[in-house]
């Protein structure tokens, strides 16, 4: 407005440059939306996960058979010990540390974040091993997502201190690897990414070699939203090697639920991933629990099927739920969350 009436020159000049002025005006606020929205839910930590140039696979080996009584990579494996520092993301409180881990059976490269409950640096459990819970953000995510718009640690650090909720060590891994147009719906997709291998195997180990954490998979969950809750409830019932529990908020059963998913354009994949065929084609049923929730039309009528079709001991809770498809929807379903998981795999004894 300030240079709408300075513009100098003949008339088409002057036109032209009132057109960019408009031009300028609604890309920048265009750009202001998108940024509030992003800050909100997280959709993109980087500019290379905004264009889609980033590239986190640095190989694609084929992955070992894993030993159904091993953890993660096998006992075999010597320790790796990772360098943490802090999270460069301001939404994200400064008591969680990143990683770049480079998975060793994956061949996958990425950063992973870790935070320890109040009594980790306690004197009192210094003997202590954790509980962990995996956090899968959706697709596109950031893996600052949980700690950042969802407000996971700072919701949850009051109540574990208090004792109503178990001390958990919180890992949330990157769950975009091929950039921001393709999802790996979390499996390993020959001659392209193994997202399964990583998220299972790699991140899991990291977690084992540097944290006092609980080895045996009936003190591990997996958690996730939208994307993320489809990986979740088919990563655990994959595999109960190394996860009891799942949280599946406002998941899809059938890939086609993301229409940038890998799995969704192959048929073999697409059936094999979908959490219903692998509780129907179990040879034993998985000794797992998981935690569904949704609206209707929204992941809660796939949480109905998940329970209609799950055999002891399995068992699969479905919660109704409303809101749209964002994070405000699911920020205020931690503490329940976190409830159901004490419950599910953080009681000692």
């Amino acid at each position: 407005m300030y240079l709408w009436n300075r513009v100098r020159g003949p008339r088409p000049l002057r036109f032209g440059a009132r057109l960019l002025l408009v031009a300028f005006a609604q890309f920048t606020a265009v750009t202001l939306v998108f940024v509030i929205v992003n800050n909100d839910n997280q959709l993109y930590g980087t500019w290379d996960d905004l264009l889609g140039t980033g590239n986190h696979v640095r190989a694609v080996p084929v992955p070992p058979a894993a030993d159904a009584t091993a953890a993660a990579n096998g006992p075999e494996q010597p320790k790796v010990v990772q360098q943490f520092g802090p999270v460069d993301d301001k939404a994200v409180p400064k008591d969680v540390r990143t990683t770049d881990l480079k998975g060793r059976v994956s061949g996958v490269d990425g950063e992973v974040l870790v935070w320890t409950p109040p009594q980790y640096d306690d004197p009192a459990f210094k003997d202590r091993k954790f509980p962990v819970v995996e956090l899968l953000a959706g697709f596109p995510g950031s893996s600052s997502a949980w700690f950042g718009s969802m407000n996971v640690s700072k919701q949850l650090a009051p109540l574990m201190k208090s004792g109503q909720i178990a001390p958990f060590i919180l890992v949330a891994p990157r769950v975009v690897l091929l950039g921001s147009h393709l999802d790996t719906g979390c499996a390993d997709v020959p001659g392209k990414v193994n997202a399964e291998t990583w998220l299972a195997r790699d991140v899991p180990q990291m977690v084992l070699d540097n944290f006092r954490a609980e080895t045996g998979p009936e003190r591990w969950a997996v958690a996730g939203y939208s994307a993320g809750a489809h990986c979740a409830a088919r990563l655990a019932l994959a595999h109960p090697n190394r996860y009891h529990a799942a949280v599946s908020l406002s998941g899809y059963n059938d890939p086609m639920g993301e229409p940038a998913s890998l799995t969704a354009k192959d048929a073999h994949l697409r059936e094999v991933s979908n959490p219903l065929y692998l509780l129907q084609h179990a040879q034993t049923p998985p000794d797992v629990l998981l935690y569904a929730t949704g609206k209707k039309g929204d992941g809660y009528e796939d949480a109905l099927a998940l329970q209609k079709n799950a055999k002891a001991p399995t068992a699969v809770t479905p919660v109704e739920v409303s809101g749209p498809h964002l994070t405000s929807t699911w920020e205020p379903l931690v503490p329940s969350v976190f409830t159901w998981l004490t419950q599910a795999i953080g009681k000692t004894g």
